[in-house]
């Protein structure tokens, strides 16, 4: 159980806003047992918005953990323990943590990637996205409404890793809801699904090219991306394309 009621179920998120490149860290324990740890503070990412929890390994004195997922629980960022060493450690206890550091850059890059596809999409094709899944290979996004040939897919490929090429920075940074509701494109954001009590809200813009709220982690600039192929494409049913795609 908590014993610090102040932080029960408010750990904070500390790679919020741009410390997405963080993977090794200093906590405290408020809430510990053989199947989740509990942090005060922690920078893994928990599993949302299309992305993968991060995975590692948490050591306290006497004892060490292996994080296989991280997931949200009414505030509470839960590091669910895969395998553990010792005893669960006691509230209060001064923790080391470590993220799959090579993992979590692979997954910053698929994300950012899928916002440069999603961008050129709408831009190119009017169509909005409607699903996502990054994962560390091979990522996917739904689009709609559209339906593409083989020479769309060949020009979002095009346009896609153009926009790498130019090596825009990617600014991540917390922003008023109003001016983040008034700024942004239509068909980049579904803001009637974050609650009206989220403000500011973190925003991902690449510079000159793209601007959407969203929490995942991401890369500091497009050139980190590598070339982008498209390796798939999948209709999901009337005005509904799925594309895949990898990174080199």
């Amino acid at each position: 159980m908590c014993v610090e009621s102040e932080r029960c179920g408010v750990t904070e998120q500390l790679y919020l806003p741009d410390e997405d490149s963080v993977t090794e860290f200093t906590a405290t324990v408020t809430e510990a047992t053989a199947e989740y740890i509990v942090l005060d503070g922690t920078y893994f990412y928990p599993e949302g918005g299309g992305q993968p929890a991060d995975t590692g390994r948490i050591e306290w004195e006497g004892g060490h953990a292996r994080v296989g997922h991280a997931r949200k629980d009414h505030g509470d960022v839960r590091h669910v323990v895969e395998s553990m060493a010792g005893d669960p450690p006691a509230a209060g206890t001064t923790v080391e943590a470590e993220i799959d550091a090579e993992r979590r850059e692979q997954l910053s890059r698929m994300h950012t990637a899928q916002h440069v596809v999603s961008r050129v999409v709408l831009d190119a094709y009017g169509a909005t996205t409607a699903g996502n899944q990054v994962h560390t290979d091979r990522s996917r996004i739904d689009f709609e409404p559209v339906s593409f040939d083989e020479a769309d897919v060949e020009r979002i490929e095009q346009l896609s890793n153009e926009a790498i090429e130019r090596d825009p920075a990617v600014r991540k940074e917390n922003r008023p809801r109003e001016t983040v509701e008034r700024e942004v494109d239509e068909g980049r954001a579904l803001l009637d699904l974050i609650p009206e009590s989220v403000d500011p809200l973190r925003v991902v813009e690449i510079e000159g090219f793209d601007m959407c709220p969203c929490g995942g982690t991401h890369v500091d600039s497009l050139g980190e991306l590598g070339e982008l192929s498209i390796v798939d494409r999948i209709s999901k049913g009337a005005d509904t394309e799925r594309i895949e795609f990898e990174l080199a």
